[in-house]
């Protein structure tokens, strides 16, 4: 049911739900912001995700089907003032629709099963955008998880889940997971882990030519400044570089973990 009158920025639901900005709240209350009308059709399709929708009146008309969406899930549809939205968008102009949500992290053997062939790994990675990217890309790509070590961004960030563009709510997550300490577990599952590293011993041609990229994988993809700390080489079976045919000194994160995962999903399209 649509609430009366226009909730307004001193509303104590609105002060509740722009306290999720930061990760300690979220962590505290399992709730985290879902901003834009992409995003929020989204949740909204993972209906057991969403509490609550904030919206501008005229989100109802301009996106109608969100308003069904939300009636179907009887989810609570609170309409609020201009000035309300922009207290809870973290974007310069507020596309007038937010959700609550419960938080979709789910633990490490939940989210990487025996069953898994394709998984992303974020080793403290510590931007936002990135992070939402990834796990965006792992989407596209066909990934079975996204992973994300100690010290990486919060991937329900305000930032992370819009980078995402709905991702989130379309594959297992785990956070802040000991890597190092994984990996003996990943490979007893069957899983080979790479390193992408610019300065890698081998390179993501060589790995396609000669089926490493076939087999079931965990891709590890380090910080953007530093790449993955001292000491990850002991842990993983190759470090791979992505060839540069040109002049371009190196990649980004977001780049090469596209190149990087969708080089396996045809490798392993190929053998299925």
């Amino acid at each position: 049911m649509a609430s009366p009158g226009l909730l307004t920025p001193q509303s104590v639901r609105i002060k509740q739900a722009r306290r999720l900005a930061t990760r300690a709240f979220r962590r505290k209350s399992g709730r985290f912001l879902v901003e834009g009308p992409q995003a929020v059709r989204e949740a909204l399709e993972h209906r057991e995700r969403v509490l609550e929708v904030y919206a501008e009146p005229d989100v109802a008309t301009r996106h109608r089907d969100l308003r069904d969406l939300a009636r179907a899930a009887e989810v609570s549809w609170f309409e609020v003032n201009r000035a309300a939205i922009e207290a809870l968008s973290e974007t310069v102009t507020s596309q007038g629709v937010v959700a609550i949500c419960s938080l979709v992290d789910v633990g490490l053997d939940e989210a990487v099963r025996r069953t898994a062939r394709l998984v992303a790994v974020g080793v403290q990675v510590r931007d936002p955008g990135n992070v939402g990217t990834l796990i965006r890309t792992a989407d596209a790509a066909g990934a079975d998880a996204v992973v994300l070590s100690s010290e990486s961004v919060d991937p329900h960030n305000p930032k992370a889940v819009r980078a995402s563009v709905g991702s989130v709510f379309h594959l297992p997550i785990s956070v802040d997971v000991d890597v190092a300490g994984a990996a003996k577990s990943w490979r007893d599952q069957g899983l080979q882990v790479l390193a992408a590293d610019g300065y890698g011993a081998t390179d993501l041609d060589s790995c396609i030519d000669d089926g490493t990229l076939a087999k079931p994988t965990v891709w590890l993809f380090g910080n953007e400044a530093h790449g993955l700390p001292d000491g990850y080489d002991a842990i993983v079976d190759h470090s791979v570089k992505v060839p540069i045919y040109g002049r371009a000194e190196s990649l980004n994160l977001a780049t090469a973990a596209a190149i990087c995962l969708y080089a396996s999903a045809r490798a392993q399209r190929r053998t299925d």
